[in-house]
């Protein structure tokens, strides 16, 4: 697999450079809004650009798709087989939840079960890193990271179990 140089664009978002095994130098820009760009550059004049792609969100995942897996999948999978004590999940706070209405301190989440919830998806809402004082409401859906029975704990005291 191509070594792939990742690039911040402020403003703009995040371009990954990497050469084919041909040696053709590709970059793709992927735009703070969803937009991608993929450029493939001369080999010979690597400020040469003779192709460049525009693709739409949904095109980019048809394109994904036919690909097969993405490097990312891949990479979380590597990822996994590496730290297979960690887990993230997506856990969703029901109504009969014993935590709805009360904060994440009060929670106690990570000192309990060594889980952290590293960000709060409500409604149309990211609530990224959340405070202690952050209060738990039905319908929240938590991003959780930490043991995979930690996670499971928390699952069945989110679904009020």
């Amino acid at each position: 697999m191509s070594e792939v140089r990742e690039t911040d664009l402020p403003g703009v978002g995040t371009r990954f450079d990497f050469r084919t095994e041909k040696g053709d130098p590709v970059a793709v820009l992927v735009h703070r809004t969803g937009r991608r760009e993929i450029f493939v550059y001369d080999a010979a004049d690597p400020d040469k650009c003779h192709t460049a792609l525009a693709l739409t969100a949904a095109d980019t995942l048809t394109l994904v798709e036919l690909l097969g897996a993405s490097r990312v999948t891949e990479h979380l999978a590597a990822m996994q087989q590496q730290i297979a004590d960690l887990s993230i999940d997506w856990l969703d706070v029901a109504a009969a939840s014993q935590w709805v209405g009360r904060t994440l301190e009060e929670a106690a989440i990570h000192t309990r079960t060594g889980v952290s919830i590293v960000a709060i998806l409500r409604g149309g809402e990211t609530i990224s890193s959340p405070a202690a004082e952050t209060q738990l409401l039905a319908g929240d859906r938590l991003v959780a990271v930490g043991k995979p029975e930690g996670v499971a704990q928390l699952d069945r005291e989110f679904a009020g179990e």
